[in-house]
């Protein structure tokens, strides 16, 4: 029987980009780990101490740092933990399940865009972004716009350069390009649009 893996993900608060590991059960349970940026500005750490552990964790949403303990339980088995920042109240890091983390992270990353989207205050190109709005909601008036997990419809969250379409029955998302004239041509080609759902 292969040995379970373990995942771990943050956001750096240097270059703000989503930092992912995995480590195996054995791994964490036997000594202190470590998940080091590609920049190599921030690092996550875990050391093991009895029945929990003691994890230091870069936070991408204040940019400062925060202390937890964490029952190993939590770490090593099940859906895992989240941690959050005690300032903002915000999800900055989560341990456990490989699938649970990765999607948690995506949905770190896509918080912390729209907050950074929201602070710049405007579109990369506001003509560009109107028109692909505009044809998406064209697309949708026609039932263009389906998921993949069999769900019609959709919701929109808008950004700087882009919009995502959000299925509202498994959460599934597709990004749409908004900033340039070939992000309206290639929409412009598209009679409908499928959202890959989640499993």
């Amino acid at each position: 029987m292969s040995e379970q893996m373990r995942a771990i993900g943050y956001i750096c608060p240097r270059c703000g980009k989503p930092v992912y590991g995995q480590r195996s059960q054995f791994a964490l349970a036997a000594a202190a780990a470590g998940l080091v940026c590609g920049c190599g500005e921030s690092e996550l750490t875990m050391e093991p101490a009895g029945d929990h552990y003691r994890v230091t964790v870069p936070c991408g949403i204040c940019g400062g740092e925060h202390r937890a303990e964490v029952p190993a339980g939590k770490v090593l088995q099940g859906e895992g933990v989240g941690l959050a920042c005690p300032e903002k109240r915000q999800l900055c890091c989560y341990i456990g399940d490989i699938y649970r983390v990765e999607s948690a992270l995506r949905e770190l990353e896509i918080a912390l865009e729209k907050k950074k989207d929201q602070e710049d205050g405007a579109f990369l190109d506001s003509v560009i972004m109107y028109e692909v709005l505009s044809e998406l909601k064209d697309i949708a008036a026609r039932g263009g716009i389906s998921c993949a997990c069999g769900a019609a419809g959709c919701s929109l969250e808008v950004h700087g350069d882009a919009v995502d379409l959000i299925c509202p029955a498994c959460g599934g998302r597709l990004r749409v390009g908004a900033a340039t004239d070939e992000d309206l041509d290639r929409l412009c080609c598209q009679y409908t649009l499928t959202i890959p759902g989640r499993r």
